[in-house]
């Protein structure tokens, strides 16, 4: 007959506690590299301006200088008001090679312009950023701006002001474009000149918007120069 086995009396010993003031137990090494993995920082700043933005804004930003000082020195060979610019404030030297940089600028603006334009729409951020507008939204802003109480406390949030001007820049441009083209090739784009009232009433309309658009630009600086962290964040992204 098969003997059994003695039962195991041996009592069942638990860790005790440690008293107080011990070391802790040392973990196991896998343990104890999952607990010297740092935490994902939870107040990490987020990224206002994403870098596709900044990089479209910098290059919109060159191409409108090179093309507001060429045009004024374009200008200055043809006026058809009682004034000129000065010619230290011009690019180009002379018409023709003002005619070159103004080309330069002109491909710049409206290549860089539609991918921004298009980035804008693709990623939703034009209806996020832009809209809605309001008329009494807009007298609401500018009257508190005007009173210096209009909150720049959040850099991610456009107030009605900010949201026209940007939405009055974007349909500036696209005059500028289009009347720039009939400066550019009359015969070809007939209809387009027909439409603004002739050669001569093209060139009126592509100053004034290029002088809208120099006034848009004077006003940018001026309210960055008032809340110069929306500069970092162009730069930075947050």
């Amino acid at each position: 007959m098969l003997a059994r086995p003695a039962p195991n009396n041996t009592p069942l010993v638990t860790p005790a506690a440690a008293p107080p003031g011990a070391p802790p137990a040392v973990a196991s090494a896998p343990a104890a590299r999952k607990q010297a993995d740092p935490p994902a920082s939870p107040g990490s700043s987020p990224v206002i301006h994403p870098r596709w933005l900044r990089l479209t804004h910098w290059l919109n930003a060159l191409a409108v200088v090179v093309m507001i000082m060429s045009g004024w020195r374009i200008y200055n060979a043809a006026p058809f008001f009682d004034f000129t610019f000065p010619n230290g404030i011009t690019l180009g030297g002379w018409l023709g090679g003002a005619l070159q940089w103004h080309f330069a600028g002109m491909w710049l603006l409206f290549a860089n312009g539609l991918l921004y334009l298009a980035l804008n729409v693709a990623t939703g951020r034009l209806w996020r950023k832009f809209l809605p507008v309001s008329p009494g939204g807009v007298v609401r802003d500018l009257l508190a701006a005007l009173r210096g109480r209009l909150s720049h406390a959040d850099p991610r949030r456009y107030n009605q002001v900010q949201r026209l001007a940007y939405l009055f820049v974007m349909a500036d441009i696209a005059v500028l474009i289009l009347s720039g083209l009939v400066l550019w090739k009359s015969v070809q784009f007939d209809l387009l000149r027909d439409l603004m009232g002739g050669y001569e009433a093209a060139r009126r309309v592509h100053f004034f918007a290029m002088a809208l658009l120099a006034g848009f630009v004077a006003v940018h600086l001026a309210m960055v120069a008032l809340v110069p962290r929306s500069l970092l964040t162009m730069i930075r992204g947050k």
